[in-house]
């Protein structure tokens, strides 16, 4: 991949919840393409299983596991991944919670702020203590994965959609702030992807038909098929886009019902 704009040699990039799904499948294309990654999840066997997988492959793999809700793990895991390779280019906001399936009016206090304290509020967090040292570069990508869920309602995830749809602000506010420092901001927006996280969406076979019938790819994602988006946004090939969201859904937002 030498000499074309996707080739990420010689960058660092830190992708939170790569133990698995979407993460993981990010991590690994990431290092195929060159560059150094950190694997951070809340278990490190997860991680070092990934890490391992990523140096068989001939990559270049370093762990610290990190649970996002917590500041001083985020922490840790910036000033870890520094301390390792010296800097960070590329920072993939992947990790996210969803401990609500239900009506929205019958969540409680304490499941809505979870949800909007792992999703939104550890995105600032990692942003606050990673972006700083990008703008002393002058070249820098954050990628944050948010949902579609962030752009439909839902009478199910309908917190989480919230949650998701800050995400695209906070987005949109960092690329105003940060771009004129060289730092890029964006979101990619997955649909539903065949990942243990959103098991409960896709596992009733019912509930899979309908959804894929109203889907125009006729079926719902792998975790591979996101990992390219943020590989574009983690490049030099996306040097021209921040504060933007790539919605990666099979065309089911764009479809009738």
């Amino acid at each position: 991949m030498k000499n074309t704009p996707f080739d990420l040699t010689g960058k660092v990039a830190v992708v939170t919840g790569s133990s698995r799904g979407i993460g993981r499948s990010s991590a690994e294309l990431l290092a195929k393409l060159g560059a150094k990654v950190v694997i951070s999840s809340r278990k490190i066997d997860a991680c070092q299983e990934v890490a391992a997988g990523i140096r068989k492959a001939g990559g270049d793999a370093h762990v610290i596991p990190c649970n996002i809700s917590h500041r001083a793990e985020v922490e840790v895991l910036i000033k870890g991944a520094i301390m390792h390779y010296g800097k960070i280019d590329i920072l993939v906001c992947n990790a996210a919670v969803n401990p609500y399936y239900g009506p929205l009016l019958d969540i409680k206090d304490e499941a809505f702020d979870k949800i909007m304290n792992s999703n939104v509020k550890s995105n600032i967090w990692l942003c606050q203590l990673s972006i700083p040292q990008m703008a002393e570069r002058g070249n820098g990508s954050v990628v944050i994965v948010s949902s579609i869920g962030g752009l439909r309602g839902s009478t199910v995830i309908g917190a989480y959609g919230i949650s998701k749809a800050a995400d695209f602000a906070l987005c949109r506010s960092l690329a105003g702030e940060w771009g004129p420092k060289g730092v890029r901001v964006n979101c990619v927006a997955p649909g539903l992807i065949k990942t243990d996280f959103a098991k409960a969406l896709w596992e009733d076979e019912e509930r899979l038909k309908r959804r894929c019938a109203t889907t125009p790819l006729r079926r719902i994602g792998e975790p591979d098929e996101i990992a390219g988006a943020v590989a574009y946004l983690g490049s030099d090939a996306s040097s021209f886009m921040t504060g933007q969201t790539i919605v990666v859904d099979g065309g089911v937002t764009t479809a009738s019902v």
